[in-house]
């Protein structure tokens, strides 16, 4: 029997597991590989599931009222759930960007009525940048509610409630490996926790930027994998809140021409067409696979947003 919902926010989650057998078969790698296709979310990403949690919580602590402003700063996915959802409640949005994100995430992000404000990349590239920008935020936007994605505790708590019992559920607790990357780190962190709660022996791997894969002042041209942020040699107080060094037993690093070319071949060979951020976590998955030790191990790779989102950004492929 069919049903019909009443609210966007019960379309979030229950995301799909797909075994990449092809992949694995023409690499002849022997462990499963298993991606959770988090772009078949409402608003197209893992982040509906944190901005469904964000907002949840805030409407029922009594800090959001219809009409009520969100704002935070965003890389795109986030901005684009929290836009989502806050429509569909009567709230209002404006969200702070790097001037680099891609075209597709900004034009999905106003079509969705939130207002966009674009800051040179160069600023984020100085010592503290970050936190003046978020103090910046604040000064702007006095009265507004600051969804804080990078410190709100909503943000793993979903992830923790909902994406790690699903992996576990759909694969009938056969989960070895998992392998994501960190933005803010929540989904990591809250899918990780879960799966090591029912099976401390399950192995929990970043994936991140090499550091030619990240602008600075030296390198501010750098093409970075867009959402992908390391998190090795990273002062800890310039790591996300949301994100729990604890529950990651291994992080591998990889190239953003890596994490496109592996983005492009799961598209060719599968027929999934994902970001570059889950090409990242891909490459990574595959690296693992590699290793004689994993034989026979199920990787499950959380698959964060679709391809569509980045195709202004790529060089034109063969």
């Amino acid at each position: 029997m069919g049903k019909i919902h009443g609210d966007l926010s019960e379309l979030v989650g229950n995301t799909p597991i797909l075994d990449l057998r092809r992949i694995r078969a023409a690499r002849r790698v022997l462990s499963r590989i298993l991606v959770k296709i988090e772009y078949l979310n409402p608003a197209g990403s893992v982040k509906d599931r944190t901005a469904w949690s964000i907002i949840r919580e805030a409407e029922r602590s009594g800090q959001l009222k219809p009409g009520d402003l969100l704002v935070d700063i965003t890389s795109g996915n986030t901005g684009i759930g929290l836009a989502a959802i806050a429509a569909s409640r009567g709230y209002r949005t404006k969200f702070y960007l790097r001037d680099v994100i891609s075209r597709d995430k900004i034009n999905i992000l106003r079509q969705f009525g939130a207002e966009v404000v674009l800051i040179e990349n160069e600023k984020f590239l100085v010592p503290d940048a970050l936190n003046d920008i978020l103090q910046t935020i604040r000064n702007e936007n006095p009265g507004a509610f600051f969804t804080d994605q990078r410190e709100n505790p909503a943000n793993p708590l979903i992830h923790l409630e909902t994406t790690g019992p699903e992996i576990w559920r759909d694969t009938d607790g056969d989960v070895d490996i998992l392998v994501g990357t960190v933005g803010t780190g929540g989904t990591i962190s809250g899918a990780g926790r879960f799966l090591k709660q029912q099976k401390p022996g399950v192995h929990v791997v970043v994936a991140e930027p090499t550091p030619e894969s990240v602008p600075t002042l030296d390198n501010p041209d750098a093409e970075a994998i867009e959402g992908v942020h390391k998190v090795t040699e990273v002062e800890e107080s310039h790591l996300p809140g949301t994100y729990d060094s604890t529950v990651v037993d291994e992080v591998i690093a990889v190239t953003t021409a890596e994490a496109q070319k592996t983005a492009l071949a799961v598209a060719r060979e599968e027929g999934i067409l994902v970001g570059t951020s889950s090409g990242a976590a891909l490459a990574v998955a595959l690296v693992l696979a590699a290793r004689p030790e994993n034989a026979d191990k199920t990787i499950v790779v959380i698959v964060p947003d679709s391809g569509e989102r980045y195709l202004s950004t790529l060089k034109t492929q063969g």
